[in-house]
């Protein structure tokens, strides 16, 4: 099932709705991979949101040997536990969002991730694939200088429209088995899979349970396979996840002064 988010693209004022897609239709429901409305619109009509209200993102780093080698960290000292960082809910950004290329960097970076939102509040001890809603693609764009001068990564990872997500969730991913592709201008940049991931998902949100209660809508990020770079201005992304159906987009805008 795809559960998106979204307005009408003739009303921008009425409050964001969820529904289902079905081929080029899609129902309205009551809430997130809720019971259906009865009403049904063309998909072409709608404007499509970020699929998920978080409370807090989570992201994983270090979650696949050859990022960390072409990161330059120390691939025989594997990590024994995720590392994580978080971004906050003003870094979520919309699918096909065009983002201004950050002042305060010169190296403006594109890490292509698959994504879990939360259906339920999750604490230690639950079934915590139960309470997933569904999987969708991420860009967790990070700003590298920032990134290795500052105390924290709150600028490097955390600024305004950092993480678009998108284009919905689909229910039916194996995230044990998904491919995670980035696309830069046309030119395949990323190519990889959740199986080679270190941590895999049900590990991660155990992990980030056992201290941390998830809300429904938390978004949890599960790390980028090798093939990160740089992006500039005028750029187009393209996040592919295996079994999404669509990939998630986004350009570059002009610096921002």
């Amino acid at each position: 099932m795809r559960i998106v988010r979204f307005k009408d693209a003739a009303g921008e004022t009425v409050a964001t709705r969820w529904g289902v897609v079905e081929g080029e239709s899609v129902f309205e429901t009551d809430g997130p991979g809720g019971e259906r409305t009865g009403v049904r619109l063309a998909m072409e009509r709608l404007n499509l949101k970020a699929p998920a209200q978080p409370t807090k993102i989570i992201c994983v780093g270090r979650n696949y040997v050859n990022h960390i080698r072409e990161m330059e960290n120390d691939a025989e000292n594997l990590p024994a536990e995720p590392g994580l960082f978080m971004k906050g809910p003003n870094a979520l950004a919309d699918p096909g969002v065009s983002v201004p290329y950050p002042a305060f960097t010169r190296e403006f970076h594109y890490e292509g991730e698959l994504a879990v939102v939360m259906a339920a509040q999750t604490a230690a001890g639950a079934n915590v694939l139960e309470n997933v809603l569904g999987y969708t693609a991420a860009i967790d764009l990070t700003a590298r200088e920032p990134q290795r001068n500052d105390l924290q990564w709150i600028r490097a990872k955390s600024a305004d429209m950092f993480c678009p997500l998108g284009p919905w969730l689909e229910t039916d991913i194996d995230p044990f088995d998904a491919t995670v592709r980035t696309i830069v201008n046309g030119r395949e940049r990323q190519h990889g899979s959740t199986t080679d991931m270190l941590f895999p998902v049900k590990v991660i949100l155990e992990y980030i349970t056992s201290f941390m209660t998830l809300e429904q809508g938390d978004i949890v990020l599960t790390g980028t396979p090798e093939g990160v770079g740089e992006l500039h201005e005028g750029d187009k992304v393209e996040v592919h996840i295996g079994g999404l159906g669509a990939p998630l987009t986004m350009s570059v805008g002009d610096r921002r002064s």
